[in-house]
This record gives structure tokens, C-alpha cells and sequence, in this order.
């Protein structure tokens, strides 16, 4: 119960950390950009056009909104992160915790097993959260920006009027391929690089391991990051918002159709990168849209 506690309350910390790193990003992904691209250069020396970044981003915000701003949406994240981690933490508890290193006494065989259970784990603590996550989503594009309690009111709201309760699982295939995606890619390549790559004589085995563990879950978060840009512009698309409706956003008829256009429009990987933003090539800033085409 002790350890429970202490993972809710350290997760809370760290969400309330990240809210504005994550409003910024959310802003980027559905393509608001309100202030036009400055000349900078790149780490060749080369003069090429620039995006503002996460702080010059989060300052124009501020600018607006005032501080309180960069909190927009914290409360659905905040009832996601302790709800997922009650949700998580009860399915491992019922699945068991048996000794697998002696049911299975293959290293591979205790991958699987292990892995599987937390995919359980964590696919049912993304559904039991899904509606939370829309709620963040739908509140970030949200004009104008209210206080961090109303806005989860009229996000609630503003969901059920125009989608009724499926608008609260927009984007969740996505979201779930995505997390079982990465959680199979991360594990498995921790395994191997621990397995055939690492010496088991190095006194740092340990500290090795933690950092192939870190090295992996960077690797396939990069990789599954489409499947996170698609189950966030599902979760406002077409729902009666101007960060969800055109020109920002085409209205998609499923994921797939929206994957299939963010691909052939080269933007893929849109909001990956909050510090180094360069102008795609072939795109044109709008300053009165403020968004690129």
C-alpha cells in the first residue's frame, strides 16, 4: 500500500513537472505554430529557417495566458497518472507474482513472460485512462484557455456533445499498438544487448544493463512515435475545435486514414523534436493561420 502511495505521489510530481513540456508538444503535434520561423544555424554552420523551440514556445504562452497557462489540461493528466498506476498495479497483483526465474528457466522464456504481463498491465491501464487522455488532448487546443478545473468540465462536455461516449476513446488502437510496440521492441533489444553484447565479468554489469534498458526504451519510443502523433490528432479531430477542424486538420474517417496523410504530407514525425525545429523543406509559414502548409 506504502509503495502505491509513493508511486502516485511521485508521479504526480513528475506530471505536474512536465505539463508544460507536454501542452507545448501536444500544441506542436496538431500544428499551431504562432510565431513565424527565424533564421538560425545548424550544427553544420549552414543558415536554415527555425521554429521557435520549447521556451521560446512555453514564453508566448505565458505571454498570453500568463504563467497558469502552461497548465492547461494538468487535471485529466493528473487523474490519468493515478488512476493508471492503481489499474497497473492491481492487474500485476492479480496476475501474480510466482517465482519466474524459477518457472522458466530460460533468461528468453522469462523475457516473454515477464513482458507479457506488463503488456496486460499496461493495456489495461491505457483503457481504463483513454477518456482522461482525450480530455488533455481536447483541452490543450482549446481557444481560449480557462482555469485548469473548468476546462475538464467543458472538455467532458464538449466530447459528449459532439461525439458522444466513442469521442472518449478516439485514438486508442493507435495509443495501445503503440505502447505494445514499444514495450516488445524495448524488452527484446535489452535482452539481446545484455545477452550477447555485454561481458558478464564487468563488475558494472548492473549499471550496464540499466543503461541498455535506457538506451532501448529511447530507440523504440523514437520508432513508435507515429503511432503517439496519430492517437493524439484522433483525439481532437472533428470535435467542434479549431485545433481539430481545417485548415489545422483534415477531418480523418479512421487512424489509418489519418497515418495514411500525416505520411504523404511528411509529417510524420511532427512535435518529435521541441529543441531543434527546423522548416521541412516544401513548407510555408501562414501568419494568419499560424501553422505551416
Amino acid at each position: 500500500m506504502a509503495d502505491a502511495a509513493s508511486q502516485v505521489l511521485l508521479g504526480s510530481g513528475l506530471t505536474i513537472l512536465s505539463q508544460p513540456l507536454m501542452y507545448v508538444k501536444v500544441l506542436i503535434q496538431v500544428g499551431y505554430e504562432p510565431l513565424p520561423p527565424t533564421i538560425g544555424r545548424n550544427i553544420f554552420g549552414r543558415q536554415v529557417y527555425q521554429l521557435p523551440g520549447l521556451f521560446c514556445y512555453a514564453q508566448h504562452i505565458a505571454s498570453i495566458d500568463g504563467k497558469r497557462g502552461l497548465f492547461t489540461g494538468l487535471t485529466p493528466r493528473l487523474c490519468s497518472g493515478v488512476l493508471g498506476t492503481v489499474v497497473h498495479g492491481k492487474v500485476l497483483q492479480d496476475l501474480g507474482s510466482a517465482n519466474v526465474q524459477k518457472e522458466y528457466p530460460s533468461s528468453f522464456d522469462r523475457v516473454i513472460k515477464e513482458t507479457t504481463r506488463e503488456m496486460i498491465a499496461r493495456s489495461a491501464a491505457t483503457l481504463i485512462t483513454h477518456p482522461f487522455h482525450g480530455m488533455f488532448e481536447v483541452d490543450s487546443v482549446k481557444q481560449p484557455h480557462f482555469f485548469v478545473l473548468y476546462g475538464l468540465c467543458d472538455s467532458i462536455v464538449t466530447i459528449y456533445r459532439e461525439e458522444g461516449i466513442v469521442g472518449f476513446f478516439a485514438g486508442l488502437i493507435p495509443r495501445l499498438l503503440g505502447d505494445i510496440i514499444s514495450l516488445w521492441l524495448c524488452n527484446s533489444l535489452a535482452y539481446l544487448i545484455n545477452t550477447y553484447a555485454l561481458d558478464s565479468g564487468v563488475s558494472t554489469m548492473n549499471e550496464m544493463k540499466s543503461y541498455s534498458q535506457a538506451v532501448t526504451g529511447f530507440f523504440a519510443s523514437m520508432l513508435t512515435y507515429p503511432f503517439v502523433l496519430v492517437s493524439n490528432l484522433m483525439a481532437v479531430n472533428n470535435c467542434g475545435l479549431a485545433g481539430g477542424s481545417p485548415p489545422y486538420s483534415p477531418i480523418y474517417t479512421s487512424w489509418i486514414d489519418c497515418w495514411c496523410m500525416l505520411q504523404k504530407a511528411g509529417n510524420m514525425s511532427r512535435g518529435n523534436s521541441l529543441f531543434f525545429r527546423k522548416v521541412p523543406c516544401g513548407k510555408t509559414y501562414y501568419c494568419d493561420l499560424r501553422m505551416l502548409i
